[in-house]
């Protein structure tokens, strides 16, 4: 018999060990910072990052490298990055592939985060940006020069929800061997395929990188911060993992755990929410007060016909109104304020519906493609669809 250990060493040496063969749905949460190694052999023996070995927990677990593989597969993608937001997904792919001298095109419509990287950090590693019209193919096309690197696609875009011609933004990047990065959260992998825009006309044919913030869709619960970076190229899988190890991303276990047990419901939540985000969208054209509804889905939005070509029938949970000109900023202010359902705050595709007002002037450097007036965004929650109408109605009523 053994002799008695201190109670400190016997719980962190205890004998037992979980018998082989447990099977659940749910994937177990394994938490490590150290992974052991058998012996010390296994510890000097390489192991790649390539989600089947384990070194060190901040470069993956069995958790976190299930739900990797599962958002590659939604995205038709072979590799996924996991990131602690979609931030930093976005400055991930910056910071892996631009280098001093290097320029970026952003989008007028880009994520407001990733327009602030371009115009506040990446300046300070010598990298410039340029902004383009995202409708506009044929002057994108003469923005491209030799020291352009990257560029950055949003479908659809920030706020004003615009559609660009995807296929002919990235032809025009092919022909020049310039990387394309698609922010796909919108499209969450159901609205679209990324690497495969014309799968009956050009299989293959799509963008280099794409990205998500999984805080909305693939989480759906308003209660997680992170991101994913797709490849399918393998050398610009490892150009970007290997960036990704330098910057030290780790996710918590249990966020990972939230992240999977949403992506089984992910589809049913983005059919659900946009079925009423077409109803209320379609309301909100009719009322006197509005002078537009921007909705990639609704005839007449910018973007439509990309939209219809590419589209496999998903439009996402977001519109956005913008009221009558004669509506001071005050006034559009009081009508969000008068919202009884719909909840004041950042963020979109969780339970709860949201609606925030925007100044586009601080935002935008091109025109703007709709018209005149202040404008409301929208995104569609779980709630039943009549009585978020119901509740618009009443606070277009106090708008007058």
């Amino acid at each position: 018999m053994k002799p008695k250990r201190a109670i400190a060493t016997e719980q962190i040496h205890h004998p037992y060990q979980p018998p082989e063969g447990w099977a659940a749905m749910p994937v177990g949460v394994f938490k490590a910072s150290t992974v052991l190694f058998k012996d010390t052999a296994d510890l000097h023996t390489y192991r790649p990052r390539d989600g089947q070995s384990y070194r060190y927990g901040l470069h993956g677990t069995p958790t976190s490298y299930t739900l990797a593989a599962r958002l590659a597969t939604l995205e038709g993608a072979e590799h996924c990055l996991l990131t602690p937001s979609g931030l930093s997904a976005v400055t991930l792919v910056s910071l892996g592939l631009l280098s001093p001298g290097d320029e970026v095109l952003i989008p007028d419509n880009v994520y407001g985060q990733n327009r602030h990287l371009c115009t506040g950090f990446l300046p300070r590693l010598g990298i410039s940006h340029r902004v383009y019209d995202p409708l506009d193919v044929p002057a994108f096309e003469a923005m491209l020069g030799e020291k352009t690197r990257l560029v950055w696609l949003e479908a659809a875009g920030s706020i004003t929800l615009e559609f660009p011609d995807l296929v002919g933004l990235i032809r025009a990047c092919k022909a020049r061997g310039i990387t394309t990065a698609l922010d796909n959260t919108w499209g969450a992998g159901v609205a679209f395929q990324p690497f495969d825009l014309l799968p009956d006309r050009e299989p293959g044919f799509g963008v280099d990188i794409s990205m998500q913030a999984l805080t909305k869709y693939p989480s759906g619960g308003a209660d997680v911060l992170m991101g994913a970076v797709y490849t399918r190229e393998q050398a610009l899988h490892d150009r970007l993992n290997d960036c990704h190890e330098h910057l030290g991303y780790g996710l918590g276990q249990n966020d990972v755990e939230l992240v999977l047990r949403g992506l089984p419901t992910l589809e049913l939540r983005y059919r659900a929410q946009d079925a009423s985000t077409r109803q209320l969208a379609r309301w909100m054209q009719a009322q006197p007060q509005v002078a537009q509804v921007l909705h990639p889905a609704l005839p007449g939005s910018p973007g439509h016909a990309h939209w219809c070509e590419l589209s496999r029938g998903g439009a996402a949970c977001l519109f956005s109104a913008v009221f009558q000109p004669q509506y001071t900023a005050a006034q559009v202010d009081a009508f969000v304020d008068a919202l009884e359902l719909f909840g004041i705050g950042y963020s979109w595709a969780g339970p709860m519906s949201l609606a925030v007002p925007y100044n586009m002037s601080r935002s935008r450097s091109l025109a703007l493609p709709y018209a005149a007036g202040h404008i409301v965004r929208f995104a569609l929650g779980l709630e039943s669809a009549d009585d978020l109408q119901a509740d618009l109605a009443q606070a277009l009523r106090r708008l007058g």
